[in-house]
């Protein structure tokens, strides 16, 4: 039994390694620009977020893990105010019934969200950033190459938190 939690140990950190090895290709441009898939925000585009540090957040409501990482997330832009950093959630479904705008849009009233979130229904931008988990996080430098990928719940003060907090640093 303890060798198979080793194992998975390791997987997981050979995983998590091999996500956080940036290979600095370009963020894909949002893959909607239809005001009813936006929340928070009118349609952004990559070009218009040049110059700044963006964490880009792939979550779906039924995720704990994605909503266990809300209050992080809350965390970063209270401490990154006004210093040209954004977080723009990126809601693809897990489940067909995650797929209806409004009940999306009750669970980012329900956590206090207030950062852009789109809605990715058909796996578009999922695909385009090669997600392969919920929630996943990218972190984008001023320049729009995206520098770090991470994936699974983060919370404040963990590992992950304080590993994408100094690259946050750094970017800035």
């Amino acid at each position: 039994m303890q060798n198979d939690r080793s194992f998975f140990l390791l997987l997981a950190l050979l995983v998590s390694a091999c996500v956080q090895a940036a290979d600095q290709r370009p963020l894909p441009d949002f893959t909607t620009a239809d005001p009813a898939d936006w929340f928070n925000s009118e349609p952004l585009s990559v070009q218009r977020l040049r110059g700044k540090v963006i964490l880009v957040d792939v979550w779906t409501f039924d995720c704990w893990s994605c909503y266990r990482s809300f209050a992080w997330l809350t965390s970063l832009q209270e401490k990154y105010r006004g210093q040209g950093f954004r977080v723009i959630g990126i809601h693809t479904p897990e489940f067909a019934h995650e797929r209806r705008a409004d009940r999306v849009r009750d669970k980012i009233r329900r956590w206090g969200l207030d950062h852009p979130v789109m809605i990715d229904n058909d796996f578009s931008y999922w695909n385009a950033v090669g997600a392969a988990s919920w929630p996943s996080f990218y972190l984008v430098g001023k320049k729009g190459l995206i520098r770090a990928g991470y994936m699974g719940e983060t919370r404040i003060g963990d590992d992950k938190a304080r590993q994408m907090e100094k690259m946050i640093d750094m970017l800035l």
